[in-house]
């Protein structure tokens, strides 16, 4: 008798599930998201992954009687990925790698392969490449490593198989929408091969101890394709991004179950490969207008990592309705910090069509960016320089004040190290200000002693 199956309507946006299609999600509210699932009610889906017998065998334990002493992470040879995974990959976890198509998921992830620990036994599976495309671009990034091994496969019995019987200790699957399981009935990519399969892997991580990395693409909303309860599965969802014009990509963790999600690794594109940028801040520096109006520098944090940023603005007169476009900022705080310069600042901004850019495809949704924003849209419209060696870290409020930030000792010690030589700073700053020989400080309360302290105008 063939096995019965039960059909359910899965959400692709939150993951919910219903017995009853509808237009919308009953969960999380998004339209036109809700996708056929089929489940079969067979043993073999409460099984193991290789679709032998469960095993009732394992105890609960105490967790005082667990033992830790053993390290359980090892370096990938790639500090930023360090980084960005706490300290280096841990043994035993299932990762998730998501970017747009062409960002750079499988030059990371080969390059990886070649400059991680010696003697590590590593399975590079590839279902969107022949083998022999592979090996071309190995020998293009440079990557020489005895131990890695290729295998051009799709179907996720054979996969597992192989893992079984090669005993890796780092398998990297390239990527999860090619991957299927013959006995679903729908087509690779769909919510059911997804869902299945990253199951499977994530099984076999946790039973054989493995290091699992798995890409997956993004979609046209920016999330990874596929349900989303694919990134309630593994331990850790890093995301690529960046423009394809530029050679700039940033290397985020939106989860990690093993360490921080603040911290970003800053890579650039170059001829063969990915290289590691370890001092993010000259580099976004680098080319920078020297006394051009509407140009300011902050300084945010990015974890435990201070990031020069540089803000722009240009602000034209307008000759119909009034267009703030922005780009590396929040639109809505963009609006709030143009109405508080207008309002406490005294510039009537309001009529104009505002232009905000952070340059180097940062996003700053860090407050500490608030006063240079201002200053920068406050120097376009009076058409005035800030000057080169001038930064601004702070808070706007809705009143106009200047609040203070955290770690300021921190921003102003790598805003000094990079040779600026005057910093606007909240007068009431949180913490014991340090003394920086050729750093000089311009506390200011307010908006408009900002911009009298800088500009020479204020209300």
């Amino acid at each position: 008798m063939a096995n019965r199956q039960k059909t359910v309507y899965c959400c692709s946006e939150c993951g919910a599930e219903t017995a009853n299609w509808a237009g919308k999600c009953p969960s999380c509210g998004a339209w036109n998201t809700l996708a056929e699932l089929r489940l079969d009610a067979g043993s073999r889906r409460r099984g193991s992954s290789s679709g032998a017998a469960p095993r009732y065998g394992q105890k609960p334990k105490r967790l005082a009687d667990l033992d830790t002493t053993a390290e359980i992470r090892f370096s990938t040879g790639i500090s930023e990925l360090d980084r960005v995974l706490g300290g280096g990959a841990v043994v035993g976890s299932l990762v998730l790698v998501g970017g747009a198509p062409g960002i750079g998921k499988s030059t990371l992830l080969l390059q990886m392969c070649g400059l991680a620990e010696q003697g590590k036994k590593i399975l590079y599976v590839t279902g969107e490449e022949s083998e022999r495309q592979l090996k071309l671009r190995a020998l293009r990034l440079a990557v020489d490593n005895p131990a890695l091994y290729v295998l051009a496969e799709t179907d996720i019995g054979s996969i597992l198989s192989c893992v079984e019987e090669l005993q890796p200790e780092i398998v990297i699957v390239d990527s999860v929408q090619t991957v299927s399981d013959p006995e679903i009935s729908s087509a690779p990519g769909s919510i059911s091969q997804v869902r299945e399969c990253t199951m499977r892997i994530m099984r076999a991580t946790k039973e054989q101890g493995l290091t699992v990395f798995v890409v997956g693409h993004i979609t046209k909303e920016g999330s990874i394709a596929g349900p989303k309860i694919l990134e309630h599965m593994v331990d850790c969802v890093l995301y690529f991004e960046g423009e394809n014009s530029t050679s700039f990509r940033i290397l985020r963790a939106a989860k990690n179950r093993f360490g921080s999600t603040n911290e970003i690794g800053v890579f650039e594109m170059a001829d063969k490969g990915l290289r590691c940028v370890e001092n993010p801040s000259e580099l976004l520096l680098s080319g920078r207008p020297e006394n051009s109006p509407g140009t300011c520098v902050s300084c945010v944090m990015e974890g435990t990592r201070p990031i020069l940023a540089e803000v722009q603005a240009l602000v034209t007169p307008s000759g119909y309705n009034a267009a703030r476009r922005c780009n590396g900022i929040d639109y809505n705080r963009a609006a709030m910090l143009l109405a508080v310069l207008e309002k406490r600042g005294g510039m009537p901004v309001g009529g104009c069509d505002s232009y905000i850019n952070v340059i180097g495809g940062l996003f700053l949704d860090e407050p500490a960016a608030d006063l240079a924003t201002i200053l920068a849209v406050a120097s376009s419209f009076l058409d005035r320089p800030l000057g080169a060696d001038l930064a601004a870290i702070g808070e706007v409020g809705l009143s106009g004040e200047i609040r203070s930030v955290s770690v300021l000792n921190q921003r102003l010690s790598e805003t000094a190290r990079l040779g600026f030589k005057r910093c606007v700073i909240p007068a009431r700053a949180r913490d014991d200000l340090r003394s920086f020989e050729q750093l000089k400080l311009i506390p200011v309360k307010n908006v408009g002693e900002a911009i009298a302290a800088v500009l020479g105008k204020g209300r």
